[in-house]
This record gives structure tokens, C-alpha cells and sequence, in this order.
């Protein structure tokens, strides 16, 4: 089996050492840069898996490396885990917005991180499937037969509520702004309202009952579906 490649754009060297431990012990190859500049370069060269971006790095800083990756066909499909000090929600909210997958604020637990890392390759890999299926604990979702349960109970689901939870369980554990939902279940530009997506939202929790607690509501951001431990 091929070794993932996880790309790490990180300038203090310290995190680049521990890193570097906690990934050989995964399998994984890890491939280093200290700036942007040189991450890209190397996102060009080689085949990367999974790209952790620090938001503060000399040169030009996360935000504007995470659009350029975005913009370049080597990295368009490739999850960007964006590492931030201060994990302020404007930061978080603009990484979100710009095409990261996640976001981890340090000082992080080297095991979490490498759970989200786990999380953001198996969605890859399965991204890339004609699924028809999706369970997160007792809550599993048939789109071939379009129906939803929690439990044994059937849930009597809207077609909003039916995509927003397909979205959700496809990708668990990932926080979204309310446009990013919005963008994903109708498409971008679509023109629906903040206020719109807090009332399905709310109505899908209800449907769910006992469930309804897996959808957390994130402040300033929007909302993440947490798998169950």
C-alpha cells in the first residue's frame, strides 16, 4: 500500500520535529516546507495527500497559500487542515470560506491531529466512490432509498433536511459556515438566507431527537456534525 503524503507548510521547527515523529509512527510520508512559497513548489512536484497550513508564515501568509492551492490543479481536491495560534472566529470562519477542509487551534494534541488527518484522507478515499449509504452511530441514511433512520424510528425528512443530513454524515467532525451548507445542498449563489439554514437546521434536530445533539452549533462559524467516540 502506498504511504499517504502529508504536506506540512510550518515554519517553526519545533512542530515540524514533533510532527515528523507522530507521522512516521502513522506510516505516513511526510513532506516539509517553511513557507508558502516553498509548499507550493513542492505540491507541484509531488503526489501529496493531505496538506496541515499554518495561517502565520513569512512570506505570504495561510490565507493567500490556501487560495493559491485551491487555484492549482495538483491541489484543488487535496483537504487543507489549516493550524492556527489564536483560533479567533474570523480566522477560522475566512479558511473555511476559502476551501479548508478543517482547522486545528495550537497548541493541538499531536493524537488529535492525527485522528483529523485519519478523517480528511478516509473522506478522500471515499469521495471518490458512487456511495449510496452513510451511518454515524444509530443515524444511518439510504439515498438510493431515501430513507433515514435513527434507531429503528424512521425519520420523516424534508428534502433540505434529507441533504443537509447526507451532507453532515459524509462529512463528520468538519465545521461549515452556514453558506458552505448553503452552497453544498443547493449550489452556490443560491439565494437563501442565514436564517433559512438555522430553521432547517433547527426542524432536522427536532426530527432527530435523541440524535439532534450530534449537530453543534459552532459560534461565529455555522455548524459540525460530531461523530460519535
Amino acid at each position: 500500500m502506498t504511504k499517504a503524503a502529508i504536506l506540512i507548510i510550518e515554519d517553526d521547527p519545533d512542530i515540524q520535529q514533533m510532527l515528523s515523529y507522530a507521522m512516521d509512527k502513522e506510516g505516513w510520508h511526510l513532506v516539509e516546507a517553511k513557507t508558502g512559497e516553498q509548499g507550493l513548489e513542492l505540491l507541484k512536484k509531488d503526489k501529496i495527500d493531505c496538506i496541515l497550513l499554518d495561517i502565520m508564515l513569512p512570506g505570504m501568509d495561510g490565507f493567500k497559500i490556501l487560495k493559491k492551492v485551491k487555484e492549482m490543479e495538483q491541489g484543488r481536491n487535496v483537504p487543507v487542515i489549516m493550524t492556527t495560534a489564536k483560533g479567533e472566529e474570523a480566522d477560522i470562519v475566512t479558511g473555511l470560506e476559502l476551501g479548508a477542509d478543517d482547522y486545528v487551534v495550537k497548541p493541538y494534541s499531536p493524537k488529535i491531529l492525527i485522528a483529523r488527518i485519519r478523517a480528511a484522507l478516509r473522506r478522500q478515499e471515499e469521495g471518490g466512490k458512487d456511495k449510496t449509504f452513510w451511518q454515524q452511530g444509530i443515524i444511518k441514511l439510504d439515498t438510493k432509498r431515501h430513507e433515514a433512520f435513527c434507531g429503528d424510528t424512521a425519520l420523516d425528512l424534508f428534502a433540505t433536511e434529507f441533504a443537509l443530513l447526507q451532507h453532515f454524515l459524509s462529512h463528520p467532525d468538519i465545521a461549515f459556515s452556514r453558506d458552505q451548507l448553503i452552497a453544498a445542498i443547493r449550489g452556490p449563489g443560491y439565494p437563501v438566507t442565514d436564517r433559512s439554514i438555522d430553521v432547517q437546521i433547527l426542524g432536522l434536530r427536532k426530527k432527530l431527537g435523541s440524535c439532534g445533539s450530534m449537530i453543534e452549533t459552532i459560534r461565529g462559524i455555522g455548524y459540525r456534525f460530531k461523530s460519535p467516540l
